[in-house]
């Protein structure tokens, strides 16, 4: 019987071995656990800008402002008919009931090379007593820079994320609904230049200062790119020399971009929002040799009522009066003594063994970087 041919050969299995020594060259050039050049830094230069704008919001089903509440919703309104050819008799504005108008306030982003006739996304809120946004239409809204110039036009439907019903006393409200959204809402009109065309070189911002970052992105472009080419001025600045020709400096900077940078070990940081007790800490906190106390101080207060009946045939009434125990309670403290630079799994099973609420361990924390203990910076927000 002649056997049938292996699907495993010689030659794909040449081709399939060959695709492996490719695949694993490739991946040995890419660092381990790295990031990409346009993940921490930025061409200075290229960004957005903020617009934003006072416009009406028509055709609420008799959620909008209280006009005799907030008279500029009429004055704006007024003005608008006026613009219109429609001129209102003196003082008839200022008794105009218009709860299906609500005056909003406009914001939204300029991207960066935004070019006139091209549509951006819109945001509106509320800036009266509207009940609500939902089912309304913005009027023609010009949309300022910060020099005061008009750079979009914005108009459309809002589109609000929420829900609400009232009847009687009885009121059900899913979400937020004095603010709502107008996607591609907005057309721009003017452009906003940006330099990077302009002059040798590029200048790089990383997110965050560090030197040993600003070092390792000079270094990796120098190294894939061409030796000299960048130079780290500080530690969030580097500069880049690169080609004059408009194209080929595009493609420049998308390489740029995509080449690989091993982060270098960050700055031991302990950050802490004092409004919500969350307490972020990275790998690189410590803590040096210390102990720490921790006791619980409990007040209970409670009460009982005392029921004081009259004697017989005194024509005396019954009275219910109410008698308070305050009890305090204080349990002993635990102390704990930390080991000289432990790691930050031991400073977290420490932590949770003292049972501290996220409440007191905002202030251990504090109180531990007050006595020198607390190998890292300290940032409350």
């Amino acid at each position: 019987m002649k056997a049938l041919p292996s699907p495993f050969s010689a030659a794909p299995l040449r081709t399939l071995w060959l695709m492996a020594i490719a695949v694993a060259m490739v991946c040995a050039t890419w660092p381990a656990h790295a990031l990409r050049i346009k993940e921490i830094a930025a061409v200075q230069g290229v960004r957005s800008n903020q617009l934003t704008g006072y416009g009406l919001v028509v055709g609420l089903d008799g959620t909008g402002d209280q006009t005799t509440q907030m008279p500029y919703t009429t004055q704006a309104m007024s003005n608008y008919l006026q613009q219109m050819g429609i001129s209102l008799p003196p003082g008839v504005a200022s008794q105009l009931q218009l709860k299906n108008v609500a005056a909003v306030i406009v914001t939204a982003q300029l991207p960066a090379f935004a070019q006139p006739g091209q549509q951006i996304d819109v945001n509106v809120s509320s800036m009266g007593n509207s009940k609500s946004l939902k089912g309304g239409m913005l009027m023609v809204t010009p949309l300022r820079g910060a020099d005061g110039e008009i750079y979009a036009l914005a108009q459309g439907n809002l589109v609000v994320g929420g829900a609400g019903a009232s009847s009687g006393g009885s009121k059900v409200q899913i979400n937020h609904l004095a603010a709502g959204r107008i996607p591609l809402g907005a057309q721009v009109e003017r452009s906003v230049p940006t330099p990077l065309n302009e002059g040798d070189s590029i200048s790089l911002g990383l997110n965050a200062s560090d030197f040993q970052t600003a070092r390792r992105v000079a270094q990796a472009i120098n190294s894939r790119l061409g030796n000299g080419l960048a130079t780290a001025l500080d530690g969030r600045t580097v500069q880049v020399r690169a080609p004059s020709d408009p194209g080929a400096r595009v493609g420049f900077i998308a390489d740029l971009e995509e080449l690989p940078l091993e982060m270098a070990a960050p700055a031991a940081k302990v950050v802490i929002n004092a409004r919500t007790g969350s307490i972020v800490l990275n790998q690189a906190v410590t803590l040096g040799p210390c102990a720490i106390a921790h006791g619980n101080l409990s007040i209970t207060i409670s009460s009982r009522p005392v029921i004081s009946q009259p004697n017989p045939l005194s024509q005396g009434q019954t009275v219910v009066t109410q008698q308070s125990d305050i009890k305090i309670n204080q349990e002993p403290g635990n102390i704990i003594q930390m080991p000289p630079s432990p790691q930050l799994a031991d400073v977290v099973r420490a932590l949770n063994t003292l049972g501290a609420t996220p409440g007191d361990l905002l202030a251990i924390l504090q109180a531990i970087k007050a006595a020198g203990a607390l190998n890292a910076e300290l940032e409350v927000i």
